[in-house]
């Protein structure tokens, strides 16, 4: 579930519809949880299907460290790449604000750590990257690491809506992490390499 002060808006020709934030969104937010309500598809599942789906389940879909796909219930499935995102995704099935998000300001995620399953360009951010390949976490996860856990520090002082829908164990890991008393885990556990987990 997208973090509820978030609005579907047309952005671009280029990058059709987006996620805007319709109220400040504070770093340290949480700004998605996958829910009860997102479909999780195996490969197996998607393999059974026609082109007409696989096409749609393609373009909408992430997959996860397990290698299943998972199909956003909500206009989450509409948050667009940046290679400046503004958040970032985290091993706990949430995604976190790593700086300010305001209002009118898309919510954006770096489709390299989405376990993508061919490379694509991105849209020029005048960012040294160009192109986002499937293997960019194992890149890029020590800055990634980084920003979630400079974010982390501001977790359990700002709003969080989205609270009531985490699992009580992932409550019970903010909590410990907050306090030092656990370590966050690296978004390098996120990684799915096709052949090798499954």
């Amino acid at each position: 579930m997208i973090h509820p002060h978030t609005e579907l808006q047309f952005i671009s020709d280029e990058m059709g519809y987006g996620v805007v934030a319709t109220k400040l969104i504070p770093k340290g937010t949480i700004t998605w949880v996958q829910d009860k309500l997102d479909i999780v598809l195996s490969s197996a599942q998607i393999d059974a299907m026609s082109d007409f789906y696989k096409n749609i389940l393609d373009f909408y879909t992430f997959r996860n460290n397990k290698g299943d796909y998972v199909l956003c219930w909500d206009h989450a499935k509409y948050v667009n790449h940046s290679f400046r995102s503004n958040c970032l995704t985290t091993p706990y099935d949430f995604e976190i604000a790593i700086r300010d998000i305001y209002p009118g300001e898309q919510l954006t995620d770096d489709y390299g750590y989405l376990n993508i399953s061919r490379p694509f360009r991105g849209i020029r951010e005048g960012t040294r990257r160009r192109i986002v390949y499937p293997d960019d976490l194992l890149k890029y996860h020590k800055k990634w690491d980084k920003s979630i856990a400079e974010a982390f520090v501001h977790i359990t002082d700002v709003e969080q809506p989205l609270e009531e829908i985490l699992a009580p164990d992932i409550l019970e890991k903010i909590k410990n992490i907050s306090q030092g008393e656990e370590t966050l885990d690296s978004i390098l556990s996120c990684y799915f390499q096709e052949g090798e987990n499954n």
